[in-house]
């Protein structure tokens, strides 16, 4: 059986027992993870339900993948910049691809938090009236009238 999963923005077409360098994964050397995101999956021209299907993967090593080289160069104004980038990638070891129960959607029949009691307390985001505009008017007015 094989599935088309996605992760780190990819997708990748894996079957029992591939081995495939994805973007960095929590997790260290030895654990086992279940890539949730199945966009397709299939056995032969049959396609199954994509839903009911799980795929379970080792982590094989965390790892950099080869150096990518970056130049800028600007022509006629001596600009030349030169740097390196080695992105940082989990190697994976497919162990089962399947169908069972998704964890996605435990998540979504979680229970609702009670919001009573964000409803009851009173809004703290409200402005709060000037409390020294008015004595403030009247001291201004009292110094103009010892003025004249």
């Amino acid at each position: 059986m094989f599935a088309v999963v996605r992760t780190g923005g990819k997708q990748y077409r894996v079957a029992e027992g591939d081995k495939i360098a994805v973007e960095k994964l929590a997790g260290d050397a030895g654990d086992s993870i279940t890539l949730g995101d199945v966009l397709l999956a299939g056995e032969g021209a049959d396609l199954a339900d994509s839903a009911k299907v799980t795929v379970s993967a080792e982590i094989i090593a965390q790892a950099k993948s080869e150096k990518v080289t970056v130049f800028k160069k600007r022509r006629r104004h001596n600009y030349r910049r030169k740097a390196g980038h080695r992105q940082q990638m989990t190697l994976l070891r497919i162990t089962g691809v399947g169908e069972g129960k998704k964890a996605a959607a435990k998540k979504a029949a979680a229970p609702k938090k009670d919001t009573s009691e964000e409803k009851a307390a009173p809004d703290t985001h409200k402005a709060a009236p000037a409390k020294d505009a008015a004595p403030a008017a009247k001291k201004a007015s009292a110094k103009k009238a010892d003025k004249e």
